[in-house]
């Protein structure tokens, strides 16, 4: 079915006279922080959003994420800068321990302004998302359990099928739908053609509290193995976040396939010591399991038409370089930015936003593949690891937090809240 005439309008000015001019449509795919962020920006905007989401509601939990840099700016702008830091997991620093649980090195989340390795706005990603689902919901319609099951394109538009059986067409469609972007493979070909393993496997669960957690994240590292186990609190201080890393150069375990990520992860840390067989106790009772590659998506263009990508869809950096979120934050702003100053022409808009954000992605991205092989397990032929001590990698490290610039985009409309007020799905959380 169409969308009819009946959809949200706003008011311009053209020639002296009020006119009416109806946003443009645009439909994200993906409910998790990129989707929403970009949400946000695209409602302030004036454009009327759909966000479909195949989950039948949000995931909680989760790892930690951090803003740093130039992210911070944009929750700044986004006016959530007091809810986020509310919800923040209030780590005090790091610890990394032996496997008798001495102190080797510590981090504090006050060093390098608050954006060193624990970050000061850091939280966990179901908390972020819910926060910024909260935020939208009333200006943005929601479609839970869902997805996009065909999509076809032409000069003026896109054409959707959604597998709940509705047909509706769009002015734009954006992919945030994640690492494993359904939309990508649709619209811009197979997973392997973007995707870049870099050896290794992380896997995070939520635990009881029984190790007595307060405030200071613990790590445990395996420099023979190239393994390493993590527990780091969070707000609700009866649950302790777990995490581990394990080299997987041969990974092939289907992300969607639990019962074997689990048996995977039990053979890979076995014999690892620390408190790894007390933390994977509790992993058949965890009620927020995940496992993965730690991969890195590689791509020459993050649009095709009126169809673009956002987030770790379109340029994932990797959990190793802790700078997903903000990734998916800064791109949102600019993503929204530049189609509305393009007057939503997709050529222009998409390709504005890529300018923008190709440089400050890349120098995400080689922090991740560094840390990565920082990681690996060491040999007879190994490389020999580069000096994190240099000047080149404090240089490296502030492109990747504060190397770009965040347009005010000066007579674009921007709206102080979210315009109009769609429907949201009855499947809602």
């Amino acid at each position: 079915m169409g969308v009819d005439d009946s959809e949200q309008e706003r008011t311009v000015l053209a020639g002296g006279q009020a006119t009416r001019a109806r946003g443009p449509r645009v439909l994200v795919a993906g409910a998790s922080i990129a989707g929403p962020a970009l949400a946000h920006w695209l409602c302030r905007r004036g454009a009327e959003v759909t966000v479909v989401e195949r989950a039948p509601e949000l995931r909680p939990g989760g790892q930690a994420v951090d803003a740093r840099g130039v992210a911070k700016e944009v929750i700044r702008r986004m006016g959530l800068d007091t809810a986020v830091r509310a919800a923040c997991t209030d780590t005090a620093g790091a610890h990394t321990v032996d496997a008798d649980g001495q102190v080797l090195e510590t981090f504090r989340a006050d060093d390098d302004g608050g954006d060193g390795f624990i970050a000061d706005i850091e939280i966990l990603r179901g908390d972020l998302s819910q926060l910024l689902y909260d935020d939208t919901r009333d200006g943005a319609e929601y479609l839970f359990g869902d997805r996009i099951a065909e999509l076809t394109q032409d000069a003026d538009g896109v054409d959707v099928v959604f597998a709940g059986g509705n047909r509706r067409r769009f002015d734009l469609v954006v992919g945030a739908d994640g690492l494993h972007s359904p939309l990508r493979a649709m619209v811009f070909g197979p997973h392997e053609r973007f995707l870049r393993h870099l050896g290794h496997a992380l896997a995070f669960y939520s635990v009881p509290n029984e190790f007595g957690l307060d405030r200071w994240l613990l790590e445990h590292q395996d420099q023979d193995s190239g393994r390493s186990a993590l527990l780091r609190p969070i707000q609700d201080a009866t649950r302790a976040m777990s995490m581990f890393y394990f080299a997987a150069p041969d990974f092939d375990v289907d992300y969607r396939d639990v019962a074997a990520q689990k048996r995977l992860l039990r053979e890979r840390m076995a014999g690892l010591g620390w408190l790894v067989p007390d933390i994977l106790a509790h992993l058949d009772d965890t009620p927020d399991f995940y496992l993965d590659q730690v991969a890195q998506v590689v791509m020459e263009r993050w649009s095709s038409g009126r169809v673009g990508l956002l987030g770790d869809a379109a340029f994932s950096s990797s959990p190793m370089s802790g700078q997903g979120t903000g990734l998916a934050l800064v791109g949102a702003y600019l993503l929204a930015g530049e189609l509305a100053a393009a007057e939503w022409d997709p050529g222009t808009g998409f390709a504005r936003y890529e300018t923008q954000m190709r440089a400050y992605v890349e120098a995400n991205q080689e922090i991740g593949r560094l840390n990565a092989r920082s990681r690996d397990i060491p040999g007879p032929d190994a490389e020999p690891l580069p000096d994190f001590a240099g000047e080149w990698f404090t240089e490296l490290v502030g492109r990747a937090i504060n190397g770009i610039e965040l347009p005010d985009y000066a007579g674009v409309l921007d709206s102080a809240a979210p315009a109009g007020s769609p429907t949201t799905s009855s499947a809602k959380p």
